[in-house]
């Protein structure tokens, strides 16, 4: 069984984040849900507030095989901020493992230095901090150990991505069925 682990911090967005730690789960991905602060509870920029499974502090990066950063604002921004957020992200990059952001979350790993020369997606306004991308507008792009996605819209194939990269195209056809997933045509 393959681990991931999704970073939280206050104003996420709700269903880029819950849509796929459901999708996840459903596949049989151990998905931690990690506040980046000592909070308990983290609130979306919805007003979802949702209970950690732990802290930042509590997580040691090598023990997962991805790390995924949702959107929201200002949810964003402190993801941005953090130095223990910065530090995770790098280890696991360097370790090559997953690392996935969605939304304006791409321009956090833009910051960090980790798409210079890769492929990558964001939400329109935000495509601008994809420092050193080639900038894409697919609803999910992969490149390497860099999985990114443009929004709220295409939660569900970010969701999908993630699951086919830890998982294989086999587990997500399944969970694909089970939900009744119809393909936009």
């Amino acid at each position: 069984m393959k681990k991931a682990l999704m970073l939280f911090a206050q104003g996420y967005e709700t269903v880029e984040a819950l849509m796929v730690v459901d999708l996840l789960r459903r596949g049989g991905v151990e998905l931690d849900m990690v506040s980046i602060t000592e909070e308990e509870f983290v609130a979306s920029a919805q007003g979802v507030n949702i209970q950690m499974d732990m802290t930042l502090g509590e997580v040691d990066p090598m023990e997962y095989d991805a790390v995924i950063l949702p959107g929201g604002m200002p949810g964003t921004n402190h993801l941005k901020e953090s130095a223990a957020v910065e530090k995770l992200v790098l280890a696991m990059n360097e370790a090559g493992k997953i690392v996935s952001a969605i939304c304006a979350a791409p321009g956090v790993l833009g910051k960090y230095g980790l798409l210079q020369g890769k492929k990558a997606c964001s939400y329109p306004d935000h495509e601008v901090y994809l420092e050193g991308a080639k900038v894409v507008r697919e609803p999910v792009a992969i490149d390497g150990n860099i999985i990114t996605s443009r929004g709220l819209g295409t939660a569900m194939e970010f969701g999908f991505a993630l699951l086919t990269a830890l998982e294989g195209q086999p587990v997500t056809d399944q969970v694909k069925e089970a939900i009744i997933y119809q393909e936009l045509k």
